[in-house]
């Protein structure tokens, strides 16, 4: 027999007039992973017990048409939202305001691992179709490539106090999001530094179909790269073991020069507190699941 809980959530998901309100992203989602991973998933679980099968079908039919209806929502929201930063509409906090409008995270501190309707948010506003594969083999110390959650960055932006005369270098920058995430929030030039070519293109491509300015992406080894023009460096663990330790020692060099600063997330985070000619700006004692900022020594002016 068909549950009368699956009619039930079919119907109080379609009479929800609010999942049809474009700004409710964050209630849409979860109610399209409802009909997805719930609905669906118990209608073809039930395809081997269920004798009326029509009934089914029916159910199923409905189910699909609705996640496609609130998918469609979507759409055009994410296309209008991507011709209005084309416009130049939203930038530093007008842009972290569009954000918040649409998902609600009232504080983005990082202190939970994972991803959630933030991170499904920011891949469809600044992603492009036909996500890239692997292009170009890593190398032993290489660290496969892993999305940095949206929760960080938007942490470190509030955390950081950046300025408009800071320059971020992202070594190991993927598909370009916390290049392009700090631009649009901070303002700031920003540059990804990526092994892989075809992860370039694409992240190239998506600024590119975004305008936006003074964001580039080279196509490099870390350890071969320009950081002169750098004064604050995101690694989200792109290498460990001798290559962590080489990059961190050309940027020590770096150091000598000017003040520059370094922010990390995930396990690299430890190695780069034990280097000293760094200082912590919040201690040692950073969770794993934050990020963590430092400072070189030379030319340390106070801890925030």
């Amino acid at each position: 027999m068909i549950s009368p809980e699956i009619k039930a959530h079919i119907k109080n998901i379609k009479n929800n007039s609010l999942l049809y309100d474009e700004k409710n992203f964050d209630a849409r989602t979860d109610a399209i992973d409802f009909l997805e991973f719930h609905i669906l998933d118990q209608i073809e679980a039930l395809r081997s017990v269920e004798p009326d099968q029509n009934k089914l079908t029916e159910l199923q039919h409905q189910a699909n048409k609705l996640k496609s209806q609130l998918e469609e929502i979507d759409n055009e929201l994410f296309q209008k939202l991507q011709k209005e930063i084309r416009q130049k509409k939203y930038s530093g906090r007008g842009f972290d305001a569009m954000v918040r409008k649409h998902v609600n995270f009232e504080n983005c501190s990082g202190d939970e691992e994972g991803y959630d309707n933030l991170d499904i948010f920011i891949n469809r506003l600044l992603s492009v179709e036909g996500m890239p594969e692997q292009s170009r083999p890593l190398e032993r110390e290489m660290v496969f490539y892993q999305k940095t959650p949206a929760k960080i960055v938007f942490d470190l932006i509030r955390d950081a106090g950046f300025t408009k005369d800071d320059v971020l270098f992202d070594i190991g920058s993927g598909l370009g999001q916390v290049v392009m995430l700090v631009n649009l929030l901070a303002g700031i030039r920003t540059l990804g530094v990526e092994f892989d070519p075809a992860f370039c293109r694409y992240s190239e491509k998506c600024v590119s179909m975004l305008s936006l300015k003074n964001v580039d992406f080279i196509n490099a080894d870390a350890r071969e790269t320009d950081y002169s023009l750098g004064t604050v460096f995101f690694m989200y663990t792109p290498f460990r073991g001798k290559m962590l330790q080489d990059v961190l020692e050309i940027l020590r060099k770096e150091s000598l020069k000017r003040e520059i600063r370094i922010i990390s997330y995930g396990p690299c985070t430890p190695e780069v507190t034990a280097q000293d000619w760094l200082h912590s700006v919040y201690g040692n004692n950073v969770k794993i699941t934050r990020h963590a900022e430092f400072i070189s020594a030379p030319h340390q002016k106070g801890m925030r």
